[in-house]
């Protein structure tokens, strides 16, 4: 079912990023701290969100690297729990009915795509992007009210993301609507392995954070 939205969100929107991931496809190196255009994706997504956001959280086991970056840090509640349990940790942090909700691989995040997707916040339990042929849950509108039903998935196991979202009202954006926003492409592009970052001219720094 989708839920047509007022012209602008009614009220402040968290901005949440989903660092909790074990990067087996990049080795195990940190693919929050790889650098794109000379900056690491998680610093230019954190300047970026407080730009957007009153309140800036970021989902992670390591917060020791988020240190000094002016943000909050959660832990997982059910830790090897996998995305779904970063966002229902950050929606218990959330100060506000809603978070907009990213992975901390995607570099070219978009303000305008951002704003475009709060616009649709009406009644829908989750407002998630359709892109080449599948949805993007972690580039999605949750509301924070979703977080007891999260838990009762992540107690049952029930880990998958996409698998949460089939249970709760979901307004999915289609690609259609999508493309007619400029920057889509690049906001919804994340990078999972060497050969992905190296597409977008990334690179791992010698030393990590």
């Amino acid at each position: 079912m989708t839920t047509r939205p007022p012209s602008a969100p009614q009220a402040p929107v968290a901005g949440v990023i989903v660092a909790g991931g074990r990067a087996s496809r990049m080795g195990g190196r940190d693919k929050a701290f790889a650098a794109v255009g000379g900056e690491p994706i998680a610093v230019r997504t954190i300047r970026l969100f407080h730009e957007l956001f009153p309140q800036v959280v970021v989902a992670t086991q390591r917060p020791e690297r988020f240190r000094g970056l002016d943000v909050e840090t959660v832990g997982d509640h059910f830790p090897g729990g996998g995305p779904l349990a970063g966002i229902h940790a950050a929606l218990l942090a959330s100060r506000y009915p809603h978070a907009f909700v990213a992975g901390c691989d995607m570099p070219g995040l978009d303000a305008g795509v951002i704003r475009f997707l709060l616009a649709r916040i009406g009644t829908a339990d989750a407002i998630v992007p359709r892109w080449e042929g599948d949805v993007e849950p972690l580039h999605a509108v949750y509301a924070a009210r979703c977080a007891p039903r999260m838990e009762v998935a992540l107690r049952a196991g029930r880990l998958a993301v996409r698998d949460f979202l089939a249970a709760v009202e979901v307004d999915y954006v289609s690609e259609a609507d999508l493309g007619t926003v400029r920057g889509a492409a690049a906001s919804l592009l994340n990078v999972n392995t060497p050969e992905e970052l190296a597409a977008v001219g990334g690179r791992f720094e010698d030393a990590e954070r």
